[in-house]
């Protein structure tokens, strides 16, 4: 009956079309469930392969192999005399003038680190044998017992930690070793050598100094006998001591002409006022004339009058003897000059002008601060990351271009 009735309801009516039935809905098959796949495996496998297994190897190694270092820290700058007097004020222009150089500073920051040091420590201490002692414990952190010297230098470096500042001229150091008396025995060596190399510095300069000096003082003295010998030479040519003497005598002449010369003129004004018919005013004016002829020919006399054993006249003879005046008087205050700057030398290679100042002692520590194992545990996990990282996207990459 139901099936009757329900082809019933389904046929379509009588003279018409059929009746429209519901729409036919497609269904999609279930979509299973996410697992792993053999590439994801072979990741997985390459992550434990190349971060797992060599961040397990550093870990270890640093906590349980590596030795406990030491840092002894120290630090010290180049100080040097100040004085205030007037030698050391123009001794310090040449700051200014761009021929002072490099500053002690740099010199000792380059002497530590230097072939040089580590030898004279190495013959003290025995470098190699502090650093090798724990060679076949730890030979990450040790030094090979049979380094040459190039070796030594270069774990030198890795062991003593330089910082320098060149506004200040502060050098510190963090010196590594492992014991903490070692530590600090190294950085007093290291001190001990820095302040022999200052007063070396301080010899050099003050042999430079004291032969600066002493070349400076020949030079003058030579210079003032040379000038002293010429103006003998002058005066022995021309047989004159002094030619502003000789011609004093001339010019002292001339100014009693000129002194009657007045005299003769007033006395012709008075009497030419008072009566100008007076018959001696024809012979004051012939005075006057005459007296000025006279200082005319003086004057003449002075300007072409020649020395006969030279056969110059007296100018020429005066210019060549106030320029070898000139000459000497130069060379004299050039020789007094040459005798304090001598004296000054001396004094100041008495005293020390340069020294080592240090402003931190070197310490005894009493923990291990290195190695850094958080540090070093962190940056070998962080780089073995990226560089498995980037191994990857690079692989996949090039797998995606096939």
């Amino acid at each position: 009956m139901s099936s009757v009735s329900d082809a019933a309801k389904n046929a379509p009516p009588a003279g018409g079309a059929p009746k429209p039935g519901p729409a036919v809905v497609k269904v999609m098959p279930q979509a299973q469930q996410a697992g792993l796949r053999r590439r994801h495996g072979r990741l997985l496998l390459s992550f434990a392969v190349l971060v797992i297994l060599p961040l397990l190897v550093t870990v270890s190694y640093l906590w349980i192999v590596a030795e406990d270092q030491y840092a002894s820290t120290t630090g010290f700058t180049v100080r040097r005399e100040e004085g205030g007097g007037a030698t050391d004020f123009l001794g310090n222009l040449g700051q200014f003038t761009g021929g002072s150089g490099a500053s002690d500073a740099d010199i000792l920051y380059e002497f530590i680190q230097s072939q040089g040091l580590v030898e004279a420590i190495d013959d003290q201490l025995n470098l190699r044998a502090i650093y090798s002692v724990n060679w076949e414990g730890d030979p990450l952190f040790s030094l090979w017992p049979d380094a040459p010297i190039e070796d030594l230098l270069w774990y030198w470096q890795r062991m003593v930690r330089i910082s320098y500042d060149q506004g200040t001229g502060l050098i510190e150091l963090r010196v590594l070793a492992f014991d903490p008396q070692t530590a600090q025995i190294i950085a007093e060596a290291i001190v001990a050598e820095s302040q022999k190399m200052i007063n070396a510095l301080n010899e050099a300069a003050r042999e430079d100094l004291m032969r600066n000096a002493v070349v400076e003082l020949d030079e003058a003295v030579a210079r003032l006998r040379t000038a002293r010998e010429a103006l003998t030479q002058f005066r022995t040519v021309t047989q004159i001591v002094d030619p502003n003497a000789d011609l004093q005598g001339q010019v002292g002449v001339i100014n009693n002409l000129q002194q009657k010369l007045a005299e003769a003129l007033i006395e012709y004004d008075e009497r030419l006022q008072a009566n100008a018919t007076d018959p001696r005013l024809e012979q004051l004016q012939r005075t006057v004339d005459i007296i000025r002829a006279r200082i005319d020919q003086e004057r003449e006399s002075i300007a072409q009058q020649e020395v006969a054993s030279v056969g110059k006249d007296y100018p020429t003879l005066l210019s060549e003897y106030e320029g070898l005046v000139v000459d000497r008087e130069y060379a004299e205050t050039a020789y007094r000059a040459s005798l304090t700057a001598l004296d000054a030398a001396r004094a100041k290679i008495a005293r020390q002008s340069r020294y080592l100042a240090a402003y931190v002692e070197p310490t005894l520590p009493q923990s291990a601060e290195y190695p850094k194992r958080f540090v070093l545990s962190s940056l070998t996990a962080l780089f073995l990351v990226m560089a498995w990282s980037i191994c990857a996207l690079i692989y996949y990459s090039l797998r995606d271009r096939r």
